[in-house]
């Protein structure tokens, strides 16, 4: 799961690695069960082998729809915060990435219901300088202790600017 390290730039170090928690695919889960249920049920009720097999066909691409793509999203998505930017991944064909130096985090807030809570995930909302305000990275897996370590990261960069004596 961790980034390759040729995407380093030297001396930099891997602080967070993670992705989307598991609870993103329960939903794709339900769909499978839901959509093979079904497909069991035209199986037995049903005495055609044309309704079997369409009814099948639908089922598979279902799958491949609801279930197998969101699959590939989750386990392609990568979060990645060093000790000089936050990364982040996705993409299954097409790569998609976003960088943030953390000298352009002005502000980490996090915000989880309960759900999220026995989960133990949340939404991280980081904002930065740039035009686009605002990264939301949703489903982060003990998004508190990320929020928690962003910040010592932020507060550890800002520090040796106040022993400048300016």
């Amino acid at each position: 799961m961790a980034i390759s390290s040729k995407l380093l730039n030297p001396g930099e170090e891997v602080v967070v690695s993670t992705r989307t928690h598991v609870k993103a695919l329960l939903l794709p889960l339900l769909v499978l069960v839901v959509l093979l249920a079904v497909a069991v049920f035209v199986q037995t009720a049903v005495d055609s082998t044309v309704v079997h097999g369409v009814a099948w066909i639908l089922a598979l691409a279902g799958i491949v729809w609801w279930v197998l793509a969101p699959a590939l999203r989750w386990l392609t998505a990568t979060y990645t915060i060093t000790n000089r930017r936050l990364i982040t991944r996705r993409g299954i064909l097409t790569r998609t990435g976003h960088d943030i130096p953390l000298s352009r985090i002005s502000d980490v807030e996090y915000e989880y219901g309960l759900i999220d809570r026995l989960l133990g995930c949340g939404t991280l909302m980081i904002s930065d300088a740039s035009t686009d305000g605002e990264v939301t990275l949703r489903d982060i897996p003990h998004v508190e202790d990320v929020q928690r370590r962003i910040n010592q990261l932020l507060h550890e960069r800002e520090e040796p600017r106040q022993g400048d004596g300016v």
